[in-house]
């Protein structure tokens, strides 16, 4: 009888517990739902909105000394909003008619453009060691126990009262008001509602703006919970407002409420009850430890994979516009055979000269930024198979390819196996994990695999990086991942130069490797898959297998160059390079250069790795004036600028999925075959005929049949 009165009482505890982060969870889930049901946005971009607000209300609190209404209303009421309309009017405005895969890119773009354009204008610096404050003062001192089971704080009951009151304001907008009824009527379809003469472009970012309100809302309420104010830290309400929105199938507010509710319950029930579980089970201590963090991401995945009324969830888009054209042909197969020998010439001559200056002039920074670009377009190869080939948008990459850097630091620091065979291992363990999780996620479409693996990325993060067998546990804290550079026969790769050649050679063996898949039965049939899936199984084509395959492939690759990563920089340094918001840039820079060729990845390795050194530090620029002294004054230029700008270039996604790179190649080609042309005149046989215009592919016509 104690042990249950014991029992019953520590449950309503919990459930008075998780009360205060679930509703703000439920806020953060009816944004996200609100966003989706008017656009067919999911927008990964949310997080990014609620650190925007949560940041700017910490500045103008603790920097510009704005008392808390004023710096409420600016960060909250008026520049969450405009976030909203802009988003909608500039940009997923002009998308209506465009695959669900390219609102993706975009709003994942967006969300690693956002946090640094706002950091760059307000010269907000994210905050560590220090718990940000909520909207009353001493809110996490004082304390209140209306129920005499569970003291709530200031800011729980804050933000309580406050997604309650906005809940409640929602539900009677939508029943009581004209504008209401139109945002339920775009949703249902925004065609029949301009036939009624409603604005649905207008409705629709009124929508984005209450959205928009809902997540800086959500950020500012969910701050004191966090002991840093950083954007990374905000991506993860992403997957818990996804988990929530999920249970309501993406379309139900009411449900993605009660979701957001119930996953802070459900949190809070574990936190409670799992200690007593763990008692004389020391495994499930690190489990224990990081659980609490790890349970939205749990949800998301096991409703996304398990529950089928998830999965076939309609896409908010026209029926055709998924099915994509083929591919236009790469732009080194369609140019002549005087440009391609002119342009095989230049590249051997450009890289014979910059090889030269490297291993002859370059000091240690310089080699170790060459090295470290060339490994990283090894590790961008895994996104070529996978997005470019496949079409499928994974955002795991970064566990892929820590868990080439993982095994080898175990297998060489316990076992003393030899780094480049543990590398070689590593691939094939990540080739191994990257098919697990294919597995679940074969029936999904696109969308939807990019959440799950957004979840398994999360869960990575949160829960197996800590296990002892994975990243060395409390050991590591003091010593760190070493990994030991590698010695075969008389060569030691602890010399920065050899390496280099290593890391060119393995880059090139992957390219190789890449180049002949894309030309052979895997890479047609995956880019079968990627037009139209219908079709491919009409003709014998096994989904399952196909993306089982590349996931493998991609995970193989990512492994690899994760090892490569981790032997160079002698450490795994896991925060730094291969956390979920890290390894999210990889994704926005492959997709905005060229997620099709290999010359993409090698492109994204390059910018990733040296155009902080060249560009905006200003080094090119001192290398033309031949001074460094002579370099203008606004240099260095900040290195967030580098996400704003590759951010923000996933928007031409929409236009060119090929890339920036292969755009512009097949426009330099188009443009260099006229000007030859023109010199051998119009009457050389072997003059182009019927040249298209920059930017569009010659198409045969036919001479009709008489």
């Amino acid at each position: 009888m104690i042990l249950g009165a014991s029992f019953g009482g520590d449950l309503v505890t919990s459930v008075l517990q998780g009360l205060p982060p679930g509703t703000v969870y439920g806020l953060i889930a009816i944004g996200f739902v609100l966003a989706y049901k008017t656009s067919g946005v999911l927008n990964l971009a949310f997080g990014a909105q609620a650190y925007v607000s949560a940041a700017l209300f910490f500045q103008a609190r603790n920097e510009w000394n704005w008392p808390t209404l004023p710096a409420f209303v600016l960060a909250v009421v008026i520049v969450a909003p405009a976030i909203g309309l802009v988003l909608e009017r500039f940009i997923f405005r002009r998308l209506p008619t465009e695959s669900s895969l390219a609102k993706l890119v975009i709003a994942i773009g967006l969300a690693v453009a956002i946090p640094n354009l706002f950091e760059l204008i307000v010269g907000f610096e994210p905050v560590a060691g220090h718990t940000p404050g909520g909207l009353l003062s001493h809110g996490a001192t004082v304390f209140y126990d209306p129920t005499g089971l569970y003291a709530f704080s200031r800011d729980e009951l804050t933000a309580m009262a406050i997604a309650l009151a906005s809940a409640l304001g929602l539900a009677a907008l939508f029943r009581f008001t004209a504008i209401g009824l139109e945002m339920r009527a775009v949703v249902e379809s925004p065609r029949m509602t301009e036939l009624n003469g409603i604005r649905s472009g207008r409705v629709s970012g009124f929508a984005w703006a209450l959205s928009s309100f809902f997540a800086g809302l959500a950020g500012v309420l969910i701050a004191p919970r966090f002991n840093t104010l950083a954007a990374p830290d905000f991506f993860n309400l992403v997957v818990v407002a996804v988990a929530a929105a999920a249970i309501g199938r993406l379309v139900s507010l009411t449900w993605a409420l009660i979701g957001g509710l119930g996953l802070g319950v459900l949190i809070a029930i574990i936190n409670t009850f799992l200690p007593d579980l763990a008692e004389g089970h020391s495994w499930l201590n690190p489990i224990q430890d990081n659980i609490t963090s790890a349970v939205p991401f749990l949800v998301l995945f096991g409703l996304v994979t398990l529950w089928p009324a998830v999965r076939r969830t309609r896409e908010q888009s026209d029926p055709l516009s998924g099915v994509d054209p083929p591919p236009a042909a790469p732009a080194a197969l369609t140019r002549s055979r005087g440009l391609t020998v002119a342009t095989w010439v230049f590249a051997a001559c450009f890289f014979a000269i910059a090889g030269y200056v490297v291993l002859a002039r370059a000091d240690t920074s310089w080699l170790f930024l060459v090295t470290q670009a060339v490994i990283l377009s090894t590790i961008y190869l895994s996104v070529t198979v996978l997005t470019g080939f496949a079409g499928q948008i994974s955002l795991c990459q970064g566990a892929f390819a820590a868990t080439g850097g993982f095994t080898v630091f175990q297998l060489a620091s316990h076992f003393g196996v030899s780094t480049l065979l543990g590398a070689l291992i590593g691939a094939c363990l990540a080739a191994v994990i990257a098919a697990i999780v294919s597995l679940p996620t074969v029936r999904l479409g696109r969308v939807w695999v990019a959440i799950a693996t957004l979840a398994f990325a999360a869960f990575f993060d949160a829960v197996i990086v800590k296990l002892p067998f994975v990243a060395g546990g409390g050991t590591s804290l003091l010593q760190g991942t070493r990994v030991p550079r590698p010695f075969v026969g008389p060569i030691d790769f602890a010399d920065d130069k050899s390496f280099l050649v290593l890391a060119v050679v393995v880059f090139l063996a992957a390219a190789y490797v890449v180049a002949k898949i894309r030309e052979g039965t895997v890479g047609r049939t995956l880019q079968a898959l990627r037009g139209s899936e219908v079709a491919a199984q009409s003709i014998g084509i096994s989904p399952t297998r196909a993306r089982v395959t590349a996931f493998a492939i991609s995970g193989f690759l990512a492994g690899l160059g994760g090892a490569m990563l981790s032997i160079q920089q002698q450490n795994v340094n896991y925060a730094n390079n291969f956390s979920p918001f890290a390894a999210l840039f990889w994704l926005v820079l492959v997709i905005s250069l060229g997620a099709r060729t290999v010359e993409g990845a090698a492109y994204a390795g390059a910018s990733f790795s040296l155009m902080d050194q060249i560009i905006f530090r200003g080094t090119f620029i001192g290398w033309l004036l031949r001074s460094p002294e002579r370099v203008p004054w606004f240099f260095p230029i900040s290195p967030k600028w580098r996400y704003v700008l590759f951010g923000l270039t996933t928007l031409s996604f929409a236009r060119h999925p090929e890339g920036l790179v292969e755009n512009g190649k097949r426009k330099a080609h188009q443009r260099m075959e006229k000007l030859m042309a023109r010199r051998r005149g119009p009457d050389d046989p072997a003059a182009p005929r019927g040249a298209a215009d920059d930017g569009d592919a010659a198409v045969a016509v036919p001479e009709p049949v008489s």
